[in-house]
C-alpha cells in the first residue's frame, strides 16, 4: 500500500499494450474461445474489424492498475464497469484512477479506461479497496 498518507484526490495510472497474442492467452485462461476473440477473418465478417479483446481482459487491466498501486491483490473489494467499445490488437489501454473518498478502512476509486485515441472503452468504472 502506498502508505497511510493516501488522501482524497490522489491519482495514479498505468498503460497496457494489447499484443497480438493477448486474446489467445486470455482465451486459454478463461476458456472463452468465441471466434470474435481468436479468428481475424470471423471478426471481419461480423463487422468488428478483426479480433477483439475479451471484455473481462480489459476489465482485468483496470483491476491490475488498482492492485499494482495498492500492492495487495487482496485489497480489491469491489470493481464495476460498463463495457463501452471493443478493444483491438495493437491498442494501448490507459487506466487513470482517482481516490474519490475514504471511509473507515475503505477507499473508493474512480477509473477512466481509454484507448490510444482517448475513447472510453469502459465507462462507469469504479473500484473499492481495503486500506
Amino acid at each position: 500500500m502506498p502508505g497511510k498518507d493516501i488522501k482524497v484526490g490522489d491519482t495514479f495510472n498505468a498503460v497496457e499494450e494489447v499484443d497480438k497474442y493477448r486474446t489467445i492467452y486470455y482465451a486459454g485462461a478463461s476458456g472463452d474461445f468465441n471466434p470474435i476473440h481468436i479468428d481475424p477473418d470471423f471478426g471481419e465478417m461480423v463487422g468488428l474489424g478483426g479480433v477483439i479483446l475479451h471484455g473481462l481482459c480489459t476489465l482485468a487491466f483496470a483491476a491490475k492498475t488498482v492492485t499494482d498501486w495498492s500492492g495487495d491483490p487482496g485489497s480489491l473489494k469491489r470493481l464495476r464497469c460498463r463495457f463501452a467499445m471493443p478493444v483491438h490488437l495493437g491498442d494501448s489501454i490507459t487506466t487513470q484512477a482517482k481516490i474519490l473518498s475514504i471511509e473507515g478502512n475503505r477507499a473508493k476509486i474512480e477509473l477512466s479506461v481509454t484507448n490510444q485515441d482517448g475513447a472510453e472503452v469502459l465507462t462507469m468504472t469504479s473500484a473499492e479497496i481495503e486500506l
